[in-house]
């Protein structure tokens, strides 16, 4: 399985570097020097980029990649999503810490074993982050903390919820 690890933004200078935006917590770990990436080009073709540098500028990180020498090359990039495949993420050490591949999927459901819906992803905002719970005819958003996610089962495919009143209402 493969997970976004960044989105092109636009070519910068003339040697074929990218601006980048980041869409991962350890850039430093898929954008180091001799990683391939999957580039998903926007006419939904795929092929394989190696890291030859990276380096951070105004919240992007500007990305050379050994395949892409020329800024016109890299004009024709724009836009493309970055894949890296989830096998090679190192584990989060941390048992209440989830990547967000590891939860898309899983069946939502209350404490009493009730089904609510299926979890399609995570959306990470500036006042954290948010389950995006797919229910039959919608879907609902679901803050990720313990109070109202007190289980999060990968082992059985699920994830508990416990919300406040009127938290999963149609209206």
């Amino acid at each position: 399985m493969d997970v976004v690890v960044g989105r092109v933004a636009k070519a910068h200078g003339i040697s074929g570097e990218l601006a980048v935006d980041v869409r991962t917590d350890s850039p430093e770990l898929r954008f180091a020097h001799g990683s391939a990436l999957v580039a998903k080009l926007r006419d939904g073709t795929s092929r394989t980029l190696t890291v030859a540098a990276a380096r951070n500028h105004s919240g992007r990180l500007l990305v050379r990649f050994e395949e892409v020498l020329t800024r016109d090359v890299a004009e024709t990039l724009r836009g493309t999503l970055l894949l890296a495949a989830t096998s090679d993420l190192p584990p989060t050490g941390d048992p209440d810490e989830f990547y967000d591949h590891q939860l898309e999927g899983l069946r939502a459901e209350l404490l009493d074993g009730t089904a609510v819906g299926t979890v399609l992803e995570v959306v990470h905002g500036p006042g954290g982050e948010l389950l995006v719970i797919r229910r039959e005819g919608d879907e609902v958003l679901v803050p990720f903390v313990r109070q109202i996610v007190p289980t999060v089962d990968l082992a059985g495919g699920r994830v508990v919820l416990d919300p406040p009143e009127g938290l999963l209402d149609a209206d």
